[in-house]
């Protein structure tokens, strides 16, 4: 039986956005519902940093974490200045979880979001090929349903993905025109009128 494997994965919590003060502080996106309890002091966590970082491969301990004007600020361990802080700067942190231990609303682990279908409007549009994390923001990689072999890029925002249904298979999206078919090249520019162009149609 697959549940056999009883894999252990990881959940991405959160995002080191900038450095904060001159203790080595670092303002946080978070990715989680639940900051007071992912963050207590000795939390260890995964660090996704390019592999030229010196900080590749090596894992973060939380020292300290607070809130400051209702911004999240984590103190991590041996991170004392803020030039050791700027070295850190847009690494994501990632924390072991089991497989079934996911219980946070809008928190998905990858390989449940990969081979959803994306609809739109009711109709299946494409399927989740994979999830790239960008330092901006994450982006859905997805296969158009017309069997091409192009890539759509639609970002994983809540505006443009409404709803994430894993049980159902499903991602339904909202996209803007043109991100998953070409716009019309032949409709008229606004503002231009029968006369020639640049010229009003108003009556002397």
């Amino acid at each position: 039986m697959a549940g056999a494997e009883a894999a252990r994965t990881q959940l991405r919590v959160g995002r080191l956005v900038k450095a904060h003060g001159l203790k080595g502080a670092f303002k946080l996106e978070l990715y989680t519902d639940d900051p007071d309890g992912r963050f207590v002091p000795g939390a260890q966590f995964t660090l996704q940093v390019p592999e030229s970082s010196p900080w590749h491969g090596k894992t973060a301990t939380v020292r300290e974490f607070r809130w400051m004007n209702s911004h999240p600020v984590v103190f991590l361990e041996g991170i004392d200045d803020r030039t050791a802080a700027e070295s850190l700067v847009r690494a994501i942190l990632w924390i072991d979880q089991d497989g079934d231990d996911l219980t946070e609303d809008d928190a998905w682990y990858d390989h449940q979001l990969v081979g959803l279908s994306v609809v739109r409007d009711g109709a299946t549009v494409g399927q989740v090929r994979r999830v790239d994390h960008l330092p901006a923001q994450d982006l859905l990689i997805v296969a158009p349903a017309d069997g091409s072999d192009r890539e759509i890029l639609v970002p994983f925002v809540a505006a443009i993905v409404p709803e994430v249904d894993v049980a159902a298979g499903r991602v339904v999206v909202t996209p803007p025109p043109g991100l998953f078919e070409d716009l019309p090249d032949d409709e008229e520019p606004v503002g231009e009128t029968d006369g020639a162009p640049g010229e009003s149609s108003s009556e002397s």
